[in-house]
């Protein structure tokens, strides 16, 4: 059974920082790009930042300078570092493994989202 479970997210102040993480397991880690969305009501869900599986980023360009998305293969787990958050940071944060390879590139999985509010 495939499961990404998010961790991290929660109330901080503009300016502030947060990182959130996403464990995956039941899957061939390596042979995934990982990325990180989020939605807010209302909205259609958008991507932040996503990371090959040979490591090349790409960022949303609201988020970049700010946000560093990484990876750790021995872990699998994918990382989102956010920095100077804006109150427009605000919203539901979900972990995304797409397949890549031949076999893989059929199957898509989410985590369950995380909550990252920023407020004062």
């Amino acid at each position: 059974q495939v499961q990404l479970v998010e961790s991290g997210g929660g109330l901080v102040q503009p300016g502030g920082s947060l990182r959130l993480s996403c464990a995956a397991s039941g899957i061939a880690f390596s042979g995934y790009a990982m990325a990180w969305y989020r939605q807010t009501p209302g909205k259609q869900r958008e991507l932040v930042a996503s990371i090959g599986s040979g490591g090349t980023t790409n960022y949303a360009d609201s988020v970049k300078g700010r946000f560093t998305i990484s990876r750790d293969n021995a872990k699998s787990t994918v990382y989102l570092q956010m920095n100077s958050l804006k109150p427009e940071d605000t919203a539901v944060y979900y972990c995304n493994a797409q397949g890549v390879t031949i076999i893989t590139r059929k199957y898509t999985y989410w985590g369950q989202g995380t909550q990252v509010t920023v407020s004062s």
